[in-house]
């Protein structure tokens, strides 16, 4: 089992900047990769960026491309997400994943990537 906890959101205006980590607990050796999805209301749950845990190579959906950036710390089981350059369209409650399987038949970018998934953070960015 792994839990995951994510913190660090908030409401910030537009152009400001938020970082959110997500700590990972419990069977943390087992982790291939770790992710970043968004839920705004009534919308899908969508990719923003996911991280190879021992490579570190790096994913990003198009819309956050050159303003997120996703990084990891090993020693501390943590993943982060350094938002910049935020938007209205950027709020969002922020899910954290992690691929403790290595289900390589599924991409970065698909939830079914994913077996374990944190409570949510709520990123609010006004105008």
């Amino acid at each position: 089992q792994v839990q995951l906890a994510e913190s660090g959101g908030g409401l910030v205006q537009a152009g400001g900047s938020l970082r959110l980590s997500c700590a990972a607990s419990g069977r943390t050796f087992s982790v291939y990769a770790m992710g970043w999805f968004r839920q705004a209301p009534g919308k899908e749950r969508e990719f923003v960026a996911a991280i190879n845990w021992g490579s570190g190579n790096t994913y990003y959906a198009d819309s956050v491309k050159g303003r997120f950036t996703i990084s990891r710390d090993n020693a501390k089981n943590t993943v982060y997400l350094q938002m910049n350059s935020l938007k209205p369209e950027d709020t969002a409650v922020y899910y954290c994943a992690a691929d403790t399987q290595n289900n390589r038949y599924f991409a970065y970018t698909y939830r079914n990537r994913y077996n374990y998934w944190g409570q949510g953070t709520q990123v609010t960015v006004s105008s």
